[in-house]
């Protein structure tokens, strides 16, 4: 079973458990708290979406719609096997012309992430936006879902107590972060998940937004 409270010393690792109130700033170092969720985020580069007309051209004046993903939410329930996310979002887009009703559907995707680079699993979904006759702009919401198994979320018995050990001064450890032991580094990157929404870009649309 995770626990919640489960304390993962940063800067310094001279964790007093008994003598610290959950992220108090004290003279042994801050007290955090790790939980099973995954964080959500929208990667670099993937909360801005450009379409241009004609389709080939990437002038300014070509720019036919741009869109943006905002407000991210996220609600998580850690309490069964899987540790269930789900996210919502907002789009607002704009469109160059603004004659006639026109609907523009882009796709987005949700993507699990393990330790910082491995993908688990990755859906895709699609958003509307519908522009009114003489409008500029539209918006719509979109959500995302992703289960994380819980037991690759926990850490190990033995990495939370080497992580949560009582360190008293004068200890020959007692200036030495766990998180430098390669085993524990190891162990809280494989239980680390992240939960990643944007939109599903081409090499094209990312090398734009990359370079704009």
């Amino acid at each position: 079973m995770i626990n919640p409270k489960v304390a993962v010393p940063a800067l310094v690792s001279l964790a007093l458990l008994g003598c610290s109130r959950e992220g108090e700033l004290t003279t042994a170092g801050i007290i955090t708290t790790r939980t099973a969720c995954p964080a959500v985020a929208v990667p670099a580069a993937t909360n801005d979406i450009t379409l241009f007309n004609p389709a080939t051209s990437r002038d300014a004046t070509a720019i036919d719609v741009v869109a943006h993903i905002t407000n991210v939410r996220s609600t998580c329930d850690e309490s069964g096997e899987y540790i269930v996310s789900n996210a919502s979002f907002e789009v607002h887009g704009q469109r160059r012309d603004p004659r006639g009703e026109r609907e523009v559907v882009l796709p987005y995707f949700g993507v699990v992430v393990q330790g910082g680079t491995n993908v688990v699993s990755k859906r895709l979904g699609r958003v509307a936006l519908r522009f009114a006759d003489g409008q500029y702009r539209a918006s719509t919401s979109g959500t995302a879902g992703a289960q994380v198994l819980r037991s690759a979320a926990t850490l190990p018995d033995d990495i939370r107590r080497q992580i949560t050990r009582e360190r008293k001064p004068g200890d020959a450890d007692a200036a030495l972060d766990p998180m430098a032991d390669p085993a524990v580094r190891a162990a809280v990157t494989r239980a680390t998940f992240e939960f990643l929404v944007g939109f599903q870009l081409t090499q094209e649309q990312l090398a734009y937004n990359a370079t704009r």
